[in-house]
Order: C-alpha cells, then structure tokens, then sequence
C-alpha cells in the first residue's frame, strides 16, 4: 500500500490551526500563571531573608510553615486517608464498571448514571448528603439496642457517633467523590478491552470468576493503575465534603485541602502557599504515574 501523500497546508489552514491554539492557549497560559506565581511568591520570601543562598531557603517563612506540627498532622492524614480512599474507590470501581460494560440488566442505564452523580452534584452537597444519611437508623442506632450482649462500655455509642466529624468521615467524604472517577475510568477501560478473549476462556472450561481473574484483570491493570492514581489525586483535593462531613479540627480531622482554608482564615498566607504548593506536586506527580503507567485512554 503506498504511503498516503501530504495534504498541503494552505495559509487559510494555517490561520485555522493559529487561531484554534491561541484559544487554548489562553487556558494553559492562565494555568502557568497561576503555578509560577506560587513560585514567585516562595522566591519573593526568600529574597527578604539576609544572608546567602542557603540561609534565604532554611529561613524561608513559607517553607518553615510546613514543619509546623499541625501540618505536619495533617500531611500523614492526607497521605493516610487518600490512600484509603483510592483503595476503596478501586474496589467498588472494578466490579461496577465490568457489570456495565459485559452484562445487560433491566435499568442499566439508570445505574450508569447514578455512578455521576457525586461528579455534578455540588461538593458542600455531597458532604450535606452524607452528614443527614448518617443521622438516620441503622447508622444512629446505640450499639447497645443493636447487639444487647456487648459490655456496657458499648452502649451510648453508635455508628454516626464513631464517624461523624472523626477520620473515617474523612476517608469517606474523599471516596463518596473519588469512587465516581475511577469507576468512569474503569468503565472506559472494560470497553477498550475485547470481550473475545474472555469468551475463548469461558468455552475452554473456564468459569466466568475464573475468566474474569486470568483473562481481564491483566488486560485492566493500567486502566486500574490509572483509577488509583486519579481517585488519588481526586482525594486530594477535595474540600467541600470534608468540611461538612468531618470538619476541619486541627490535629484531627484537617487535610491539607483543609489547612489552606484554615491558614488563610487566620491571615497566615506563607503557610496556606507552602500546602498549596505541596498540593502542587504532589497532584503533578501523580498525574504524571498516571501517565507514564496507566492507561491513556482512560484518563478523562
């Protein structure tokens, strides 16, 4: 077959393609302004700081900001809790995604949209949502009337009481929203991957768990690596279902997300720059594990 011939470009084109990029170069012009002005403001910081190079960095007020105990807190609770949540989100993303994608069941459609719902709904919502859910049985109910056999330590105590405003409610405000992500991912990886060999598994003995686990999963796992990390960085940055769902008490309960909003409230700005700065790189990379080892086809 012979190599297909250049269409040449006349200057109309060329006006075309101009116009086209300058338009979305003002999106990605306005994105790098925003993070180098992040930098120049570190680098404004340090320039009044006396003394060399070295002293200008370790005397920095916004990079001294993170050694701060509350941020430091809130460091390992948003590495902890992301994590969680990005597990979770790959759990439920996987099986969700591969009943849409292989099977046909009456409101299937409905069920796929229900899956976006956490994605328009407003995030103060989500976290509203889920506060006044756990303010009805059986996530109100005292352990005591429940399971009467436990010790009377139990009782007074309830499922909302052990969640509500505690970590678990942090881990579950980020997988409420991150869950959404990844099982859209994972749905546009099932449907990248043919169901042909799958079906050869199933007529060489195969049973569909077994298929599913030889056959599928290693034909998904950078589809799944992409979930993860996305449902990650989604965690993140989540701020609204947060502070509904499980506040924003220091040494408790606040993320990094949550850190800038106190910081800036109490006019500390160095500190909310240093967390939005650390936010910074760790979404990019994330971002940039995602593509490098997952799928590129199912980053959104």
């Amino acid at each position: 077959m012979p190599p297909a011939r250049e269409i040449p470009s006349t200057a109309a084109d060329k006006l075309f393609i101009f116009a086209l990029a300058a338009i979305g170069g003002v999106y990605v012009t306005l994105i790098a302004g925003m993070l180098l002005a992040d930098g120049a403001y570190v680098l404004e910081a340090s320039s009044r700081v006396p003394g060399g190079w070295l002293e200008k960095i370790t005397a920095n007020p916004v990079l001294q900001s993170l050694g701060k105990p509350e941020i430091q807190h809130a460091i390992w609770l948003t590495l902890f809790s992301c994590t969680a949540a990005a597990v979770l989100s790959l759990v439920v993303a996987v099986p969700s995604a591969y009943i849409l994608t292989r099977t046909r069941f009456p409101l299937r459609r409905w069920v796929d949209a229900a899956l976006d719902i956490p994605v328009v709904l407003p995030p103060l919502v989500v976290g509203l949502s889920l506060l006044i859910l756990f303010q009805f049985p059986p996530f109100s109910t005292e352990f005591g009337n429940l399971f009467p056999f436990l010790p009377d330590s139990c009782h007074g105590s309830s499922l909302g009481r052990l969640v509500v405003y505690q970590v678990p409610a942090v881990i579950l405000a980020q997988f409420a929203v991150a869950g959404a992500f990844a099982s859209r991912i994972m749905k546009t990886s099932f449907d990248q991957i043919s169901p042909r060999c799958e079906q050869v598994a199933l007529t060489l003995g195969c049973s569909r768990l077994q298929a599913f686990v030889r056959v599928v999963l290693p034909e998904a796992r950078r589809g799944m690596m992409t979930a993860f990390t996305m449902a990650w960085a989604r965690s993140l940055g989540e701020f609204g279902p947060l502070l509904i769902f499980a506040g924003a008490t220091r040494n408790k309960t606040e993320v990094l997300s949550t850190t800038v909003f106190l910081e800036m409230s109490i006019g500390n700005i160095e500190a909310a720059v240093a967390v939005s700065l650390l936010m910074v790189f760790a979404a990019a990379a994330v971002l940039v594990a995602a593509r490098a080892w997952g799928s590129p086809g199912g980053i959104p």
